[in-house]
């Protein structure tokens, strides 16, 4: 499978990168074990994962992904092979993170949770540690279709600096515990904030962003996508499915037993007016040029010029095996147009 840089790091990684946050809750530990065996007989060699996994996020299930992820990497003795990607959470409420308190992109808390992940991946280090959500109070995913009240742009008085966090990562960068620094759920603000620190000395340059992009969401496109064009930062793809609206099995108000939307019914980011609409004209257009819905929908991400990996994630083998051909789809300018015709009408239903 073709390798691609990401940003200006020695890390050649899979076009497509294996998701890991239904292990532990939707998937059992071997059921993990088979879908990371299977994805790196095909040549993936990228692993994304969180100290939040999996999802839903509970306290009683928190971190189980990870721990599954270690004991495949120490089974199959293959740590210097796998390119290793978590996360550690942003603000939160939720005190089942840090024993009992809320947790910020402080420093007692990012140390918190290095430990905590090094452990249950059993690795002594990560490739990229990346930053789950901002610390600061802006809409989930950062890049809304419209901008909220003014009073939603400023942030509480004990706000940790971007300074203060990134000068915390420059620490476990020194101390061997990460390789790069990665950001996600972030703003072109965000992303230009964190590099002009780290220009000012104060910290480790960000090496990859990840921001959710499907045919439902090219909120990526334009101003973000100029960021780390411009500024060598890879862009790692999540939700390329639209939590399953794009493989057509929702279609016509289908609710397939097993399924997320089934399971726990909380799809709603992409659940907003018109969407299932636009779904539905997307999954016929795949069904036209003769392909199914959820391999069209992952070649779109995984062949764009703007992607660095497609992080793809799977419930089941056969949904795997799908998601992995999306490497071999020859993405043609014909569909590209086709996608784009349908995107000049309906626009970012779900960002």
């Amino acid at each position: 499978m073709e390798k691609r840089r990401i940003g200006r790091t020695d890390l050649l990684v899979s076009k497509i990168c294996l998701g890991s946050m239904t292990w532990g809750e939707q998937n059992t530990e071997a059921e993990g074990h088979a879908q990371m065996d299977l994805a790196f007989a095909r040549g993936v060699n990228f692993i994304d994962t969180a100290e939040l996994y999996p999802i839903p996020p509970k306290a009683e299930t928190q971190g189980r992904t990870e721990s599954i992820i270690g004991t495949w990497v120490k089974s199959r003795k293959n740590r210097a092979d796998v390119v290793l990607a978590s996360k550690v959470v942003g603000r939160t409420a939720n005190d089942w993170f840090r024993g009992g308190r809320p947790s910020k992109l402080v420093r007692a808390d990012i140390f918190d949770a290095i430990e905590k992940s090094l452990k249950k991946l059993q690795t002594d280090y990560l490739d990229i540690y990346q930053i789950h959500w901002p610390e600061r109070p802006i809409p989930w995913g950062s890049n809304p279709t419209r901008a909220g009240p003014p009073s939603e742009a400023g942030g509480p008085d004990d706000e940790t600096p971007i300074a203060e966090t990134l000068a915390v990562f420059d620490e476990l960068v020194k101390a061997g515990k990460i390789r790069h620094v990665g950001l996600s759920n972030e703003s072109s603000w965000g992303v230009m904030r964190f590099l002009a620190e780290s220009e000012r000395g104060v910290g480790p340059r960000v090496a990859s962003l990840q921001n959710a992009y499907s045919l439902a969401n090219r909120t990526f496109e334009v101003n973000l996508a100029e960021v780390c064009r411009r500024e060598d930062v890879g862009f790692l793809a999540y939700s390329p499915l639209a939590q399953g609206y794009l493989t057509g099995k929702y279609d016509h108000g289908a609710l397939p037993k097993g399924s997320r939307k089934q399971l726990f019914d909380r799809l709603q980011r992409y659940e907003k007016p018109n969407a299932l609409e636009v779904y539905l004209e997307y999954n016929t257009l795949a069904r036209s040029f003769g392909i199914e819905p959820a391999l069209f929908a992952n070649a779109f991400v995984t062949q764009s010029p703007l992607v660095t990996s497609n992080i793809i994630g799977a419930t089941s083998i056969p949904q795997l095996e799908m998601a992995l051909d999306s490497a071999d789809v020859e993405w043609t300018t014909e569909m590209q147009d086709a996608v784009d015709a349908v995107h000049q009408r309906v626009g970012n239903p779900c960002p």
